[in-house]
């Protein structure tokens, strides 16, 4: 019986590399989105100057973040890029996952900007909190999707190296039908 594709035994040094580096990027992009909501979940009441540069400082961490994680997915030794070459039916949710993670980083840059320029008015934290919970839970469904194409794209070859191995193997006695 094989291994879990996902424990890395049956994927190329270079698809190893890759995967390697998917889990730097994904580590890092989930420190900076705990940082963010530890910045949002802070009192703001009576503390808006500070409670804001703390959401702009993580907001500028996520998009340093976020914006290494896109560089690297789109490098053509990326897993995506991977994919999108060897597994013609998945290409379509290759490009769907790049571009939803295109339209999160606008998003976010577009969040941060609004409460840079607001400077010392006095914003709405209750809706500030809630936009930006938005975007969040929108990064993690993003990153499930892109966890699940990865999975689904190495499942598929991993299953099919165990159908050529089982066809061109003699059958094991001790192996129950």
């Amino acid at each position: 019986m094989g291994t879990a594709p996902d424990s890395g035994s049956d994927l190329t040094d270079a698809q190893q590399a890759g995967l390697d580096a998917r889990h730097a990027d994904q580590d890092r992009t989930l420190a900076a989105m705990h940082r963010l909501e530890a910045a949002l979940g802070a009192a703001a009441p009576g503390r808006q100057a500070p409670w804001r540069e703390d959401v702009v400082d993580a907001l500028r961490v996520l998009d340093d973040a976020t914006a290494e994680e896109d560089a690297n997915a789109r490098q053509p030794d990326s897993l995506l890029s991977d994919i999108k070459r060897t597994q013609p039916r998945l290409r379509t949710r290759v490009r769907g996952v790049r571009a939803q993670y295109a339209h999160l980083r606008r998003a976010l840059g577009e969040l941060r900007s609004e409460i840079e320029a607001a400077g010392d008015v006095d914003q709405d934290f209750a809706d500030v909190r809630q936009r930006l919970a938005w975007v969040l839970t929108a990064l993690r469904h993003q990153r499930a999707r892109e966890s699940d194409l990865v999975y689904e794209a190495y499942l598929d070859a991993f299953d099919a190296d165990l159908a050529r191995e089982a066809s061109t193997s003699p059958p094991d006695p001790h192996r129950p039908r």
